[in-house]
């Protein structure tokens, strides 16, 4: 069986698409391929998270778990941000840079497994989640975000309520203190925690 996206280095076989979406307003045009999430369009949980997202210009910005790039890639670009994007899988990494190249914006791309790579702290960080990589996982994007944060910094992430949206909320309220529910569409929450 192929390894799923949420591995270091996917063994699908290449079969790279050509997506072009508006994101915030802008053309964007990525690169995909098999072995990363979402290749054949932008998922619509991330659609969902973008649209609830206003930053300010300048500050800086992880994204956990950034596949190919369409978040941090078009954040970068739209809302002026300084952004990180992290994954585990090399495959979406390689891409994410392509990406970034290729829609005119300079990111910090790396390979990281969660946290354990990211050394900064931010202004803000975004995710949506990988799910299939289990429960753990997920929380520890949750869990470790408030030591990578600055002062009155937020988390921001996606989850569908079928896939555990209830105990990402009661995680980010046992972890921040607080914890809102941003939007709703489609059964995607999008929720937000602020360290204070």
């Amino acid at each position: 069986m192929a390894k799923m996206y949420y591995a270091q280095n996917p063994d699908a076989q290449h079969d790279i698409h050509d997506l072009q979406v508006q994101l915030l307003g802008e053309i964007f045009n990525f690169y995909t391929d098999s072995g990363v999430f979402s290749k054949k369009m932008i998922d619509y949980g991330s659609q969902v998270l973008l649209s609830a997202l206003n930053f300010s210009a300048d500050q800086s910005l992880l994204d956990v778990g950034c596949g190919y790039g369409p978040l941090g890639i078009s954040l970068a670009k739209v809302q002026c941000l300084e952004v990180t994007m992290v994954d585990i899988n090399q495959r979406a990494l390689d891409l994410a840079q392509k990406n970034a190249q290729r829609n005119g914006v300079r990111v910090k791309v790396f390979q990281s497994n969660v946290y354990e790579a990211v050394e900064d702290s931010f202004d803000h960080i975004i995710s949506n989640p990988p799910i299939r990589a289990g429960k753990q996982v997920v929380h520890e994007i949750l869990a470790g975000a408030y030591g990578h944060l600055n002062q009155g910094g937020s988390l921001t992430i996606v989850i569908q309520k079928k896939q555990g949206a209830p105990s990402a909320k009661s995680k980010m309220e046992q972890v921040f203190g607080n914890v809102d529910l941003v939007k709703k569409d489609k059964g995607y929450y999008i929720l937000r925690s602020i360290k204070e």
